[in-house]
């Protein structure tokens, strides 16, 4: 019986033992996604949203003429007496020689109103860049919209068409509806440390839109989704 007992209590500690190394010597565990990455997940989310909604028809049907996209998942305009908007976001640049889309570069985008705005609003915002020009304007450390560069509210609605002239055109959307909201005078802005922190050195617009000279695997899935409907 003792000898029963005991021989219990061995394989018992050998389980124990055995369970504590194979623990210590396994690899860690997978990091939590960095805000980085969320943001670029979010950001696939968004256009894979659009891209179902027949609201956005002319933005789907026209993705392949696009210079660039910047998607902007949650853009917050709240405020009472003094109201503004504000939010996060990625441009991705078209290299229509190479049919390839760029690595995500990072962006804020934020403007200041005055007044009486009561509430708030929650949008998501697609910026389809039509022209060299507003791309070259992004690839600086800041660009006022409607100032430096042209913008108005891209065609919603099947079988939408336009003939307007305009650099960017803006797609939005609240809660699932078309929000129509007004981007001029907004400032677009470079999140330096985001790219830096995403790509692990200092990265630029240029750098990353233009020469190419970084990358992350993990914008693999967007850059993917984005080829997808863009031909």
């Amino acid at each position: 019986m003792k000898k029963n007992r005991r021989h219990y209590l061995i394989v018992i500690c050998v389980l124990v033992v055995g369970t504590f190394f194979s623990v210590l010597l396994s690899p860690p565990l997978v990091a939590a996604a960095s805000e980085e990455q969320l943001l670029v997940d979010k950001a696939r989310i968004t256009f894979e949203s659009f891209m179902s909604d027949p609201n956005m028809s002319y933005l789907k049907e026209h993705l392949k003429e696009a210079k660039g996209i910047l998607i902007v998942p949650s853009l917050l305009k709240a405020g009472f007496i003094f109201g503004g908007s504000g939010g996060s976001g990625v441009l991705i640049v078209n290299d229509a020689k190479k049919g390839q889309w760029s690595q995500p570069a990072f962006y804020t985008i934020g403007s200041v109103s005055f007044g009486l705005q009561i509430g708030g609003e929650d949008a998501e915002v697609i910026m389809m860049v039509r022209t060299q020009k507003a791309v070259d304007a992004l690839l600086t450390t800041s660009v006022k919209l409607g100032g430096d560069t042209s913008i108005s509210a891209g065609p919603v609605g099947v079988g939408a068409k336009s003939n307007v002239m305009t650099d960017i055109f803006s797609f939005s959307r609240s809660q699932g509806a078309f929000a129509g909201l007004a981007l001029d005078g907004s400032v677009v802005a470079t999140r330096d440390e985001w790219n830096a922190a995403y790509y692990g050195k200092p990265a630029s617009p240029v750098d990353i839109l233009v020469t190419h000279s970084v990358s992350n695997p993990g914008s693999a899935e967007l850059r993917k989704t984005v080829v997808q409907y863009a031909k």
